[in-house]
């Protein structure tokens, strides 16, 4: 009796130690268990953390390339064909980003996309920086020739009317020019004598006698000379010869037309002039031209 009564707490005991045993088990399992939990929690706050970072990132990498590319800065089709990739890995990364959880190995390998991502951005910003240069310096290139170019043509022109002014005082002082003339109306005889009168009834023709200016300039050759006889009423006097000419600008008509060769030796020279009609009482004017221009003016009065 007295044995069994030994044995029944004995046999307690081993059963409160099982307990604590469990109890302990229990707890360890329970603080484990959190220290998991609160590890995943942990994890996952990272994780939306850093998904957060490279969400943010990626905007700042967007803006990088849409400020580059707000000059309208003309590119080559290698760049125009890196933009386009850049903003497509970006669509790429920012999808996967948007996904619910990721792996410890999805998330790495967006940390590297993103990583390589960010050094491309960098190096096409630069070259579009550098093309902007280009383009700037091209740009000053270009407005300093349009300058030089305006200044050429300037000159040019400048050059060309000088020129055309040089060309005309030589063509001026060139043009033959008369020194001396002389006027004489002449009646005709039956014989054919030619005498000289100052009465308009009987005049049948004048002599114009002149001499020529030294000239050193002048085309020592043959000249026309053209003449214009106005009547006292102020009208030009022509015939069936009469044609026109160009002289000081204008296309006029001519009473007569002849050449003289000019030796510039102070040779004189005669016109002789029948006129077609009857002289008329009054003041004649004879106007002479050759080389273009004015040769000289005289005039003569008839009875």
């Amino acid at each position: 009796m007295e044995n069994q009564t030994s044995q029944q707490p004995k046999k307690n005991s081993n059963v409160i130690y099982f307990l604590i045993v469990v109890v302990l088990a229990l707890l360890a399992t329970d603080v484990y268990l959190y220290m998991q939990k609160n590890k995943s929690d942990t994890k996952i706050v990272y994780q939306n953390d850093e998904k957060s970072r490279l969400q943010t990132e990626l905007d700042s990498l967007e803006a990088q390339i849409e400020q580059v590319n707000a000059g309208k800065t003309r590119m080559s089709s290698t760049l125009m064909a890196k933009n386009d990739s850049l903003k497509a890995k970006i669509k790429v990364l920012r999808a996967e980003l948007a996904k619910g959880k990721m792996t410890v190995a999805e998330l790495a390998k967006a940390q590297e996309d993103v990583k390589q991502l960010r050094y491309f951005v960098t190096s096409y910003t630069a070259q579009i920086e550098e093309l902007k240069k280009q383009n700037a310096t091209l740009a000053v290139e270009r407005d300093t020739l349009k300058t030089n170019l305006a200044t050429a043509a300037k000159k040019d022109s400048d050059l060309t009317k000088q020129n055309k002014d040089l060309g005309t005082k030589v063509k001026v002082a060139s043009a033959l020019k008369v020194a001396t003339v002389d006027v004489v109306a002449y009646k005709i005889r039956g014989s054919g004598k030619e005498v000289d009168t100052k009465r308009s009834s009987v005049a049948k023709k004048i002599k114009i006698n002149f001499t020529i200016a030294s000239n050193a300039v002048a085309e020592k050759n043959m000249h026309d000379v053209y003449m214009r006889v106005i009547d006292p009423t102020g009208n030009l006097v022509t015939g069936a010869d009469a044609g026109t000419f160009n002289a000081d600008g204008q296309d006029l008509q001519y009473t007569y037309k002849t050449s003289i060769e000019f030796k510039d030796d102070g040779s004189g020279f005669t016109i002789d002039w029948v006129n077609p009609v009857a002289f008329q009482k009054g003041s004649y004017t004879v106007l002479m031209y050759a080389d273009g221009y004015t040769m000289g003016k005289t005039s003569f009065d008839l009875k």
